[in-house]
C-alpha cells in the first residue's frame, strides 16, 4: 500500500530499527542527515520536501541521552519550519522516565520536563513502549500511544513451552507487579514478587530481601521494563535459584545495559535474557545469554493505524 502523505524519518539512535519498520510498512525512510560541529553542537538537515505530510520521527533517547533528545527537538523545529502537516515522535525508549516523581526533597521531575520540551518544540503525538511509570502519559497534553512489550515477550516464551502452572512469572520489585501480572495472564501462570530494598545513598544498587510466592521446583521468568546495570535483575535471579527455582529466565523491553551489565548477566543464574530492540545493541554486546526480539512489525502497524485513524487496541493482544 502507498502512503503518499506519510513520511518516516530516522535520527541516529536506532537506524537499524527504523529500516526494519520502513521495510515492514513498505515505505522508504525519509532523507535527512545529522551532523555535529566540533564543539558538539547538533545540526539536522531534511533533504526532501515534507510540506503537508504527516511525519513520523523514530528515535529512542538511549545513550548518549542528551544528544538523542536534542536531535528530536531540532528535527521537530526543522519539520515545523518546513510546513509538515503533523509531527509524531516514535520514541520506543523514553529517557529520563525514572525521574517521574519527587522521591526526596529538592529533586526535579525530569520526565515531566522532557514532556514539556517535546510539546513546546511542536510534537503533535507520541508513540512509545513500556514507560517506566504509566502515569508519565499524564505529563503530556497531546495524545500518547503507550504500547506494551509483554505480548511479544509472551509469544517467545509460549514458543519455548514455558506456560502453565510449572512456570512462575516474577516481578523484581513491587512497582512491576502490573507488568508481571499481564505476562502471567498471557502465559496462564502464577506470579511471585521480589521484596527489594534499594540503597538510599547509592544509584543503581539494590538488595534482595524476600520472595513473596512459591518458586521452589518452578521455572521462573523475571520481567522488567528496563535493565540498566543489571544489578537488580541479577540479584533477583540468584535469589530465585537459591530458593529452589529449577531455571531462571529474564526479560525486559529496554536493554539499557550500561556499566557492568553484561558482566553481571554472564555471572548470574539467568539462563536466557530476552530483550526487545527499542535500544540498538551492536553485535559485540549480544552475548550468548541475550536474545533480541524485534518490535519493528508492532511499530509499523501502530504507525499505519495512527495515520489511518484506526484503533491501536488490537496491538495489546498476544499474537501481535
Amino acid at each position: 500500500m502507498s502512503y503518499s502523505d506519510l513520511k518516516l524519518f530516522a535520527l541516529s539512535s536506532n537506524k537499524e530499527l527504523a529500516e526494519k519498520v520502513a521495510s515492514s510498512m513498505g515505505v522508504q525512510l525519509g532523507k535527512s542527515s545529522v551532523r555535529q560541529f566540533s564543539d558538539g553542537e547538533i545540526q539536522v538537515n531534511i533533504e526532501e520536501s515534507i510540506r503537508g505530510h504527516h511525519v513520523f520521527i523514530l528515535q529512542s533517547t538511549s545513550s548518549p541521552v542528551n544528544d538523542h533528545l536534542m536531535e528530536i527537538l531540532i528535527m521537530v523545529d526543522a519539520l515545523k519550519r518546513a510546513s509538515a502537516e503533523k509531527i509524531s515522535v516514535v520514541m520506543p525508549y523514553y529517557g529520563y522516565a525514572r525521574q517521574d516523581r519527587k522521591a526526596r526533597s529538592r529533586e526535579p521531575i525530569t520526565s515531566k520536563l522532557v514532556a514539556n520540551m517535546l510539546e513546546v518544540a511542536g510534537v503533535d503525538r507520541l508513540l512509545t513502549i513500556d514507560l517506566h511509570a504509566a502515569q508519565i502519559q499524564g505529563f503530556f497534553d497531546i495524545p500518547v500511544d503507550h504500547l506494551m512489550g509483554a505480548p511479544l515477550i509472551a509469544n517467545y516464551f509460549e514458543r519455548q513451552g514455558l506456560v502453565g502452572d510449572d512456570v512462575v512469572v516474577v516481578s523484581p520489585d513491587h512497582g512491576g507487579v502490573t507488568r508481571a501480572r499481564k505476562l502471567a495472564q498471557f502465559l496462564q501462570t502464577p506470579i511471585a514478587i521480589i521484596d527489594k530494598r534499594r540503597s538510599v545513598n547509592k544509584m543503581n544498587t539494590s538488595e534482595v530481601m524476600h520472595i513473596i510466592g512459591k518458586v521452589a521446583g518452578k521455572k521462573c521468568i523475571l520481567i522488567d521494563d528496563m535493565i540498566d546495570t543489571a544489578g537488580t535483575i541479577c540479584h533477583a535471579a540468584d535469589a530465585l535459584a537459591q530458593a529452589g527455582a529449577t531455571a531462571v529466565y529474564a526479560s525486559c523491553t529496554h536493554p539499557v545495559l550500561s556499566g557492568p551489565a553484561l558482566e553481571n548477566i554472564q555471572k548470574s543464574a539467568i539462563e536466557k535474557l530476552i530483550v526487545l530492540d527499542t535500544i540498538y545493541l551492536p553485535e559485540e554486546r549480544l552475548i550468548d545469554k541475550i536474545e533480541q526480539i524485534s518490535i519493528a512489525d508492532l511499530i509499523a502497524e501502530a504507525i499505519i493505524r495512527i495515520h489511518e485513524k484506526r484503533p491501536l487496541s488490537p496491538l495489546f493482544e498476544i499474537g501481535h
